[in-house]
């Protein structure tokens, strides 16, 4: 162990395995360690016998649940954007060959008491019993306008510059109603708040296109995909890519002591009385506690069923948003849900998750309104766990730290921060033209 790395990278989640993916195919020498003997640090996949050592201490979960090793249940369930960022991360280093991935059936939102599936297009939205007659019009022509809109042809702004003009302007100028405007902000352009409202419009319209674009690939009822056997499988497939690079993975090292020269930069990370030598050290928030702050913390709950969502046309994955205003809340609330058609699961069971930025300290009470809408659940656990982001100045000391995962069941906040961390890292933007068709292949 006692070499000289470009990068170390502490951590297994999914954040760093991206990432020691990236820089190994940058040619970077890259070492890779984690404490746990398992792939996937907080993004791992449990067992049926490990969710339940993990949520009730005990090795014996019921046995009409089934068998153990039929559930891969994710600590961190989030669907993938079809044609968003991580894809075309997936796609630039080719780990698409290491995955299955199959669409995910439906995209709901909860509206007035309701669940809805989230209209997309200006068809749908004729369609969407979420609006009236008069409303479904004018939302019709603001959708066409998203769909027109290209940022390099002016012809299709109509005199308006979205970097300018804020959303709640762009908004008024079709005169949505509040109830349109906040299944648009938080189901389609996928707004964790309402901030956006007093932000660039030209955000939230991409976000729409990116949406509707990813819908039409697979002409299915989500604009998601889910891999087969969950994510779990995600990590384990950088892992092979950054290996194939020449990359180097030690996990099960304890302790894992970053060091750091008189000047407080890091010049190596320690395990078991070894040190190895680095430039630059990668790692998730647990291994830096002294370098990040607690931002927050989200409440979920897991539970396994034997049916689908109810109202969700018999889903057999799905998420449903809540809108923070629907629930009097300030942020919003999710629900995931997947199954046996995507290995997760024995055959004629279901996973469900409801997670949210927790707003007091009673995630059963507060999970209440998601929870609600699963019906009759054969088992449910509940936990709350803390969000961190880093403090330190990269530039001064050397260490990357990435940002806890959030309570969204999709993907886009976690890519971002990624595409973030690559770039102070190394000083360029990752390239992420790509050709999407490739994707298809690892597709059913």
């Amino acid at each position: 162990m006692d070499e000289e790395y470009d990068v170390i990278v502490l951590g297994t989640g999914l954040k760093e395995c991206i990432l020691s993916g990236l820089l190994s195919v940058d040619g970077l020498k890259v070492l890779h360690m984690d404490r746990n003997d398992y792939y996937g640090g907080e993004s791992t996949s449990l067992n049926l016998v490990q969710l339940w050592k993990r949520f009730k201490g005990s090795d014996k979960p019921p046995a009409e649940l089934g068998s153990s090793r039929d559930y891969n249940v994710d600590m961190i369930p989030k669907f993938i954007m079809a044609n968003g960022a991580l894809v075309r991360v997936l796609i630039h280093t080719d780990v698409t060959k290491y995955l299955s991935f199959k669409a995910v059936d439906g995209s709901f939102v909860y509206n007035k008491g309701k669940v809805h599936k989230v209209p997309a297009t200006d068809m749908e939205a004729l369609k969407s019993p979420l609006m009236g007659i008069f409303e479904k019009r004018r939302a019709r022509k603001f959708f066409i306008y998203v769909q027109d809109y290209k940022e390099s042809d002016p012809k299709t702004h109509e005199g308006m510059d979205l970097t300018k003009v804020t959303t709640r302007e762009l908004i008024a100028k079709y005169g949505l109603d509040d109830n349109t405007v906040d299944f648009i902000g938080h189901a389609l352009a996928l707004h964790r708040d309402d901030r956006y409202l007093d932000e660039p419009a030209v955000d939230t319209v991409k976000r729409m296109k990116l949406y509707a674009e990813s819908l039409a690939r697979f002409q299915g009822g989500s604009p998601y995909i889910y891999p087969l056997y969950g994510l779990g499988e995600l990590p384990q497939a950088f892992a092979r890519l950054s290996a194939v690079y020449g990359g180097t993975y030690m996990l099960n090292k304890p302790e894992c002591k970053v060091e750091f020269d008189e000047e407080g930069k890091v010049c190596g990370v320690t395990s078991e009385g070894e040190t190895a030598k680095c430039k630059k050290v990668v790692c998730d928030p647990s291994y830096l506690p002294s370098k990040v702050r607690k931002v927050g913390k989200v409440a979920r709950a897991i539970a396994i069923m034997s049916h689908p969502i109810p109202n969700t046309s018999e889903s057999h994955s799905v998420q449903i948003i809540l809108p923070q205003k629907q629930l009097g809340r300030k942020s919003d609330m999710y629900l995931f849900c997947c199954s046996y058609t995507h290995n997760v699961a024995p055959k004629g069971k279901f996973i469900a998750f409801v997670s949210t930025e927790a707003e007091t300290d009673n995630p059963e009470n507060e999970l209440k309104p998601g929870v609600s809408l699963l019906g009759p659940v054969d088992e449910i656990v509940y936990e709350t766990y803390d969000r961190s982001e880093p403090v330190n100045e990269c530039t001064l000391d050397n260490c990357f730290v990435s940002t806890s995962y959030d309570a969204t069941t999709h993907f886009e906040s976690t890519v971002d921060d990624v595409l973030n961390l690559y770039t102070k890292i190394t000083g360029k933007v990752l390239d992420l033209n790509v050709d999407l068709s490739a994707a298809s292949a690892a597709e059913e």
